[in-house]
């Protein structure tokens, strides 16, 4: 137990250049809101739903992360900072990341019964602050979710999602992803073709601006001695 406990705070610290050791990883909120998660996870299996929700209650109360009991979480799991709320059927898979503000939120079915309404994290996935995945889908591995982008459809394996509604970058996550990228949010390399294409588009109108206020200028000079000829007769 202690060497998992030790692989799980190496891997918050792979992730998160702030702490200077495992002791500061321990201070987090968002391993403390995991450890309480996974005994009100075990209390819920256990059909002891009133205990769990207690450990639930604290947890947030602590943490100002909300994971429902009913949740099911895999191996190192990483929460940077508070503020999150991960539903009843939301099920996540190993080395996801998770920045603050973000929800695993569920539909409410038509029918009034519960089932599966919350979103399933694949592997390795990162998901930005602000971000909200909402319903039944499933984020493919090592997909990226923009910070304040809202999903709420499948997303494909090792796809970056940013906006609202969101959609796929025009690059595909696959050909630069890099391990790790804070966030789950694209910055330089990805967007450095679509950068250049934006810039040679500025420049090509800004080229034809000019040729037009030359056009017009060039007009003005033409008529200008019509109209100084119309004015003194």
């Amino acid at each position: 137990m202690l060497e998992r406990l030790v692989a799980y705070l190496d891997s918050v610290k792979a992730r998160d250049p702030a702490p200077r050791s495992r002791w500061e990883v321990l201070t987090y909120p968002g391993v403390w809101a995991i450890f309480y998660h996974r005994i009100a996870h075990w209390l819920f299996e256990a059909e002891l739903f009133f205990l769990a929700r207690l450990i639930n209650h604290w947890s947030r109360w602590l943490t100002a992360i909300d994971i429902h009991p009913g949740a099911k979480i895999g191996k190192n799991l990483f929460i940077d900072h508070g503020f999150s709320v991960i539903g009843e059927t939301a099920e996540i898979g190993d080395n996801v990341t998770i920045y603050q503000c973000v929800t695993l939120g569920g539909t409410n079915p038509t029918n009034g019964k519960g089932g599966k309404r919350h979103p399933t994290i694949s592997d390795d996935v990162i998901i930005g602050s602000g971000a909200q995945v909402i319903g039944p889908i499933t984020v493919g591995r090592r997909a990226r979710i923009g910070a304040n982008a809202v999903v709420t459809d499948e997303v494909p394996e090792g796809a970056t999602m940013i906006g609202l509604k969101a959609r796929s970058t025009l690059v595909p996550a696959e050909e630069w992803v890099k391990e790790f990228i804070p966030y789950g949010t694209p910055c330089d390399d990805p967007c450095e073709g679509a950068r250049e294409m934006g810039r040679d588009c500025i420049e090509k109108l800004e080229n034809e601006l000019k040729v037009l206020r030359a056009e017009v200028a060039a007009l003005k000079v033409e008529r200008e001695p019509a109209r100084r000829s119309g004015t003194e007769d």
